[in-house]
């Protein structure tokens, strides 16, 4: 007689549910708003368009040390540059002295004007560092999140409200915000706004609450 496979299970009963996964524990549910945060050592991965990113551990957050050193990094060229048109406006001065004798002795008073040259070269050198702050982190920053800086140091600024890039606009604003804050009370306040990260929660700068922005690996 040939073995017949079972049939199904008397009394129309539904099949049993399958093994848990290895632990014995079912997965978490996702948090609400359907995003569930990348694992840790991953990057970031943002969420569906127009969902905020919800609040992660202060650890998911780049750390202020890096971001100090994608600023470095951004800054260095403008230090370059700028130095450049002080060395040549410095190098080409005029210097002119006047003489005037008496009976007695003889007096020589010498002045010091920047060259032609050395204008031209200062504000080439000004002009210049300007417009690789606005690509650099104006719109290489606005529309990919990172600029150069920040690249390298593997992180990018995105919006609370849609983790997206925040543009161009609101890009070179941000940049606004952190010089206007330099010249207010003497630098007090851009030094309080630039700490903060390490004390926040979600180690945002002062203008980073102000426009909504993070920072998050990538």
């Amino acid at each position: 007689m040939t073995e017949q496979p079972p049939g199904p299970p008397l009394g129309n009963y539904p099949p049993p549910p399958p093994p848990p996964p290895a632990g014995g524990y079912p997965p978490p549910p996702p948090p609400q708003g359907g995003y569930t945060p990348p694992p840790p050592g991953t990057g970031y991965a943002p969420p569906p368009a127009g969902q905020s990113v919800p609040q992660l551990p202060q650890s998911a957050y780049t750390s202020w040390f890096t971001r100090v050193v994608a600023w470095i990094i951004d800054y260095l060229p403008v230090f370059v540059i700028s130095g450049i048109g002080v060395g040549v406006l410095f190098a080409t001065q005029d210097t002119s002295c006047l003489t005037e004798s008496t009976e007695y002795a003889a007096d020589s008073t010498c002045a010091t004007d920047p060259s032609a040259t050395g204008q031209a070269a200062m504000t080439g050198s000004i002009v210049l560092a300007y417009l690789y702050l606005i690509w650099n982190l104006g719109w290489r920053q606005g529309k990919t999140g990172s600029s150069i800086g920040k690249s390298i140091m593997k992180f990018k600024v995105v919006s609370e409200k849609t983790g997206q890039p925040i543009g161009f606009w609101l890009s070179v604003v941000r940049e606004v915000l952190y010089n206007v804050a330099l010249y207010v009370c003497a630098g007090i306040l851009w030094l309080v706004a630039v700490l903060f990260p390490l004390w926040d929660s979600k180690r945002q700068t002062l203008v980073d609450k102000i426009l909504s922005t993070i920072c998050l690996p990538r």
